[in-house]
């Protein structure tokens, strides 16, 4: 019989061809910079993070979850049985049947994906794409039929030499999608890549349900900074992007593509790929950077990125939202390379855009970013009668004031929340003129130098000091000191014990432990915009409903809330570098707001309310939480 040798001979022939493509994917990810992972833990846990915490994100399509855990369930243990059955010719019946399962289990699921991509949407990529139902049913059908016989259910050799000919094109057809295009290119390579960079990620922290957002620091002193060119990425960096699955799920919710920005965050990855493995973007077949055609980019491993490859205002549209890496069903940091670039081209090249270098310039020389005087940093607080640090030396909570001390709005937001310390009597203090800014402009705007001597600075500052806990009303502020000034902690230990709170999880407490007398609210209709600083990057969802929901509010949800919520258009900087789009994201984000019919929105975040109060009326009234609740105080309970 000709599927005597031909079968097992065909299945070596491209396991082997695999295997150098293998070699060869990984030696263009090795061109990446070191990175250290441990290898065999890694590859231990892959199977947990591939089957528990993958699906936990890929779940949230209940169609593709489904179909994904039968497709690719089906092929991994397909694939595994068919190397013992038809390649080393096992003779046994019970592996026989439980390939014949998975193969169905397989056809079961690619049926699914054949119906998808009938009519795909928008978002996912086409070209060599839409051809991978037809690879995974013509697989599927294929070994079924040759597994047949080696079951019992029919004779060997059954079918004469018509069916020999046809099942040969059909199994090398299928083998050359499934195995040779897994690592030498095409649909089926998110597989081999997505394996490994699970295995081998750059936060492990992010599964078993954890959190890992904050930028990791740049190392200062080099011959340069930042990400240059491909090989200036770590390797695992390399590796995720070659993950991409291309479903534009991160498209989707990305504000600044909504925008008609020059930014599509899974168009930016797949230039990451051209530009490692050299190229161009001719081939892409997905939505390209809103009004930049395709097939005019060209890069290579050693070639500058911004020469050719990317525009910087791709880079500079971002606002730093989180919402593709949230979305990403490959765990995929966009943010984490959008950030390393941008700091080649503001700390080597000095090429930040419009107001940009200003406002570096600014907090370098003021500590804070408008270039306001430091010494008026306490002008708002003449009339509250705050304890300074430096005259108490200690309290049970500091009020991390931030930048809103020099804007007007803010001001009001920070005179609520500091009438409500007082009605719950919390010992509270402030650093006044000692609180310098927390860098998170500086940071996200790509300098690290700047960001990191103001942590520094900041950090020695709260050293000389003793408090329990530190609280602020800036998402922003909060995320640098909760997440990221820890890198730089490690000889003063200034907030080894310290928890730092946002105001909406601390007045939430004094709620729920009656240190604050609240009326019900009377007013209309109430929905909640959740800040990406607050919700995506820190988790914090529930206390700012929950406020809501002590004032008898029974919140309009918008379509997009929680970490689905659409970004102000505040974050990263993007109201500073300015790039022009269709539209404004903060037009856009009222308009989910108008669709509830609320009359009222209210927010945890002084950016958010900037933002959002700059929509040309008329719009709903924006507040924050801690406004709403001053003025439902019950102060004579007191």
């Amino acid at each position: 019989m000709m599927f005597d040798w031909l079968t097992p001979t065909l299945i070596a022939v491209l396991l082997v061809l695999a295997g150098i493509g293998a070699v060869r994917r990984m030696n263009l990810w090795r061109a990446g910079q070191a990175d250290k992972v441990d290898l065999i833990a890694g590859l231990m846990a892959m199977p947990k993070r591939y089957l528990h915490d993958l699906h936990h994100v890929v779940e949230r399509d209940k169609y593709i979850s489904r179909t994904h855990v039968a497709t690719g369930g089906g092929f991994v243990l397909a694939m595994l049985l068919v190397v013992f059955v038809h390649l080393f010719g096992v003779d046994s019946k019970v592996l026989a049947w439980l390939l014949l399962a998975a193969l169905v289990m397989m056809f079961y699921g690619a049926v699914f994906v054949f119906k998808r991509r009938l009519n795909p949407p928008s978002r996912l990529s086409k070209g060599p794409w839409m051809r991978l139902p037809k690879s995974l049913l013509t697989f599927s059908i294929t070994f079924f039929v040759l597994t047949l016989p080696a079951a019992g259910v029919l004779p060997e050799g059954f079918g004469g030499g018509l069916l020999t000919v046809v099942l040969s094109f059909c199994i090398l057809a299928s083998l050359v999608e499934m195995l040779f295009g897994m690592t030498w290119g095409g649909p089926m390579k998110h597989a081999f890549a997505g394996a490994l960079h699970l295995a081998f990620h750059r936060r492990p922290e992010r599964f078993g349900g954890g959190r890992s957002t904050g930028l990791k620091a740049a190392v200062l002193g080099e011959t340069s900074h930042g990400v240059a060119k491909p090989t200036d990425f770590k390797w695992n960096q390399l590796l995720g992007f070659d993950a991409c699955v291309q479903c534009g799920r991160c498209e989707a919710v990305c504000p600044a593509f909504a925008a008609g920005q020059p930014l599509n965050p899974k168009k930016l990855i797949q230039d990451m790929v051209v530009g490692f493995a050299g190229g161009t973007d001719e081939k892409y077949a997905g939505s390209p950077y809103p009004n930049v055609e395709v097939g005019n980019a060209k890069g290579g491993p050693d070639q500058i990125i911004t020469d050719g490859l990317i525009h910087p205002d791709t880079l500079w549209s971002c606002t730093t939202c989180r919402a593709c890496v949230e979305e990403c069903p490959m765990m995929i940091e966009h943010v984490d390379a959008i950030v390393d670039m941008r700091r080649f081209l503001t700390l080597e090249k000095g090429d930040t855009p419009n107001k940009g270098a200003q406002v570096l310039e600014n907090i370098i020389a003021t500590d804070n970013p408008n270039g306001f005087s430091p010494s008026s940093r306490t002008h708002w607080a003449a009339d509250q009668n705050l304890n300074l640090m430096k005259d108490v030396q200690q309290a049970d909570v500091l009020f991390w004031v931030s930048d809103g001390a020099f804007d007007m709005r803010s001001q009001r937001i920070l005179r609520a929340f500091v009438k409500l310390l007082k009605a719950a009597n919390v010992d509270v203090a402030i650093l006044g003129d000692e609180e310098l800014d927390s860098g998170d402009v500086a940071r996200r705007l790509g300098d690290d130098a700047t960001f990191q001597n103001l942590a520094k600075r900041n950090l020695a500052i709260l050293s000389q000091y003793r408090f329990k806990t530190i609280v602020t009303t800036d998402p922003h502020a909060f995320h640098c000191l909760r997440n990221e000034y820890a890198d730089f902690d490690s000889d003063l230990n200034a907030l080894a014990s310290v928890e730092v709170l946002h105001h909406t999880t601390f007045l939430n407490r004094l709620v729920q432990e009656g240190r604050l007398q609240l009326d019900t609210f009377k007013g209309g209709k109430v929905t909640y915009h959740d800040p990406c600083y607050l919700g995506r990057y820190n988790g914090e969802y529930d206390a700012p409903r929950e406020l809501l929901a002590s004032l008898g509010i029974d919140v309009a949800e918008m379509e997009r809330s929680g970490y689905r919520s659409r970004c102000c258009g505040g974050g990263g900087g993007a109201p500073i570098t300015d790039i022009p789009g269709e539209r404004r994201i903060a037009d856009m984000r009222m308009e989910d707001v108008v669709s509830t019919g609320a009359e009222l929105v209210a927010v945890g975040c002084q950016q958010c309310t900037a933002m959002l109060e700059g929509v040309v009326e008329p719009r709903p009234v924006v507040k924050d939480i801690a406004e709403i609740l001053a003025g439902q105080l019950i102060e004579e309970a007191h």
